[in-house]
């Protein structure tokens, strides 16, 4: 609303706006009307620059990417803005753009080309893509940065936008976001459809349409050996995203390469109007789509994604949900496979099943804070094959270091190949040894007292006690991670035990009522 009274205010016009309480029109920039919501005399340069006070704080920045409500918080006008500000901050020659299947993408992917442009950057758009094929191309074309317009698994009337830099690095609050966000909030431009006309078209960037998405596929291939897979039906719910044309390629591919695996298609084609749902299959609530259409069709595995698909979500052959922990032990056993020794990265919140099957299949189990940019930066520092998060984000060494939500079930499939075992017997073995809780989310008014009375209350029995993320606390037997959301207002616990299932139920569920009487 604010943006349509401030242009309207620039043009002159502040009729029916009652909350002004302007009634007339200005006719020149000197006038001055009394009264009104401030009463107070305002002149029309006043006002606007009270209104662009008002709005000129951007509040969809978060500490890994851009998001927000769209009209109150994300429009074209804030896109283009953030546009030329990541273009003045990055510099950079050359950008990709893709845009989920949200109906409000492309013009806000149109806003961001324009806004690039007119800095003198030129587009290279892939249209309807996945973060991930933002992320390839990036590395691929050898590119200064790429952007994906999406909101993945947030509220209909959201959208956003994740940054990366060359090398498809990620553009996080302490590594960049923060001055994006600084520049945007200082601009201002007198638009004419859509972009500045103060910049000479001689001077604007090139815009280009390109398709990566076969290089894409061949890059996902080199991750399995075709020959290793044995007849294999798959489940796969795209929910109604922008994972569907992905998976057309990649089952062409195994067509061309005469792969025995048929995929079987749910939700599968892109609609922006999500008419299943907002795909989230993390939610309970929204798992039983997949579930049960693997029980139907006698399914090896379901598979489903999230919007933009850098997350993939996996289902046993009885059509039960997998937790993530589970996957994270079975890809780093398939990548230890192919690279014996090969250092892999995990997150602080479930570690036991991890480590151990790291170990066992003689590889380096190493461990950070969780959250993408700190998953990222240490696999390069330890020049790791993989690094996983229980929350389904994996990430690749090969694929820039970046997270996939393909390449993940492609090496699972293959493993269920190559072992001849069903994915339920696989990880049974796996819960067995160290059941976990997955993660509980608490809402509490403060996080950091929660913590320390949690500490201070467990940590003198205990035999090791870690500050990687939240607070880690080991006894012999379990261990628990506490840890604060950076996005919202709760408090995120895991809990695991050593092959004890009433142990590790009777200790969530005394840790559950404890931080609910802080």
């Amino acid at each position: 609303m604010l943006l349509r009274i401030y242009e309207d205010c620039r043009g002159g016009d502040v009729r029916g706006y009652p909350f002004f309480d302007l009634g007339a029109r200005f006719t020149g920039v000197g006038e001055c009307y009394t009264g009104g919501f401030w009463g107070a005399s305002l002149r029309r340069d006043g006002l606007i620059n009270l209104i662009w006070n008002f709005m000129s704080e951007i509040t969809c920045f978060k500490a890994y990417d851009i998001r927000g409500q769209l009209g109150t918080q994300l429009d074209e006008n804030v896109a283009y803005r953030i546009a030329r500000a990541f273009a003045q901050w990055l510099k950079p020659k050359q950008i990709v753009l893709g845009g989920d299947v949200r109906e409000s993408s492309e013009a806000l992917k149109t806003a961001l080309t324009e806004g690039l442009r007119d800095e003198g950057v030129d587009v290279l758009d892939l249209g309807l893509a996945g973060t991930e094929e933002v992320y390839f191309a990036t590395f691929h074309l050898g590119v200064d940065g790429g952007i994906e317009v999406t909101a993945s698994h947030n509220p209909i009337d959201y959208n956003g936008l994740k940054l990366v830099r060359e090398g498809s690095r990620p553009i996080s609050a302490d590594t960049g976001l923060k001055e994006i966000r600084t520049l945007a909030e200082g601009m201002t431009f007198d638009l004419v459809e859509g972009r500045d006309p103060s910049v000479a078209e001689d001077k604007r960037g090139a815009y280009k349409r390109v398709d990566t998405r076969a290089d894409y596929v061949e890059h996902l291939m080199g991750y399995i050996e075709p020959t290793n897979f044995t007849p294999l039906k798959l489940l796969v719910n795209a929910g109604n995203g922008a994972a569907g044309p992905a998976i057309d390629a990649v089952e062409a591919a195994f067509k061309k390469l005469n792969m025995p695996v048929e995929l079987i298609k749910v939700c599968h084609e892109p609609d922006g109007s999500f008419p299943n749902g907002i795909p989230n299959p993390i939610l309970i609530e929204n798992r039983s789509l997949t579930s049960d259409a693997v029980l139907k069709h006698v399914a090896d595995m379901g598979i489903a994604w999230d919007g933009d698909f850098d997350r993939c979500f996996l289902f046993d052959e009885q059509g039960r949900f997998i937790e993530g922990y589970y996957i994270v032990g079975l890809l780093a056993e398939a990548f230890l496979q192919k690279e014996a020794g090969a250092k892999i990265v995990h997150d602080p919140r479930l570690v036991w099943n991890t480590v151990e099957q790291v170990e066992e299949n003689g590889g380096v189990a190493v461990q950070t804070k969780a959250g993408h940019a700190f998953i990222k930066q240490r696999m390069r520092e330890e020049d790791a094959a993989y690094g996983g998060e229980m929350s389904a984000h994996h990430y690749f060494r090969n694929f820039a270091y970046c997270d996939s939500g393909m390449i993940p079930w492609l090496l699972v499939a293959e493993l269920l190949c190559v072992k001849g075992k069903p994915l339920s017997e696989l990880v049974d073995e796996r819960i067995a040894r160290f059941p976990s809780s997955g993660e509980i989310n608490l809402a509490v008014s403060d996080a950091s007292t929660v913590l320390r009375a949690i500490e201070a209350h467990y940590a003198p029995n205990a035999l090791e006690v870690d500050h990687t993320d939240g607070v880690s606390i080991c006894f012999a037997d379990w261990r628990f991670n506490l840890r604060a959301s950076n996005t919202e207002p709760v408090i995120r616990l895991n809990v695991e035990s050593r092959g004890d299932q009433g142990l590790m139920e009777r200790e969530t569920a005394k840790l559950v009522e404890a931080i609910g009487r802080i």
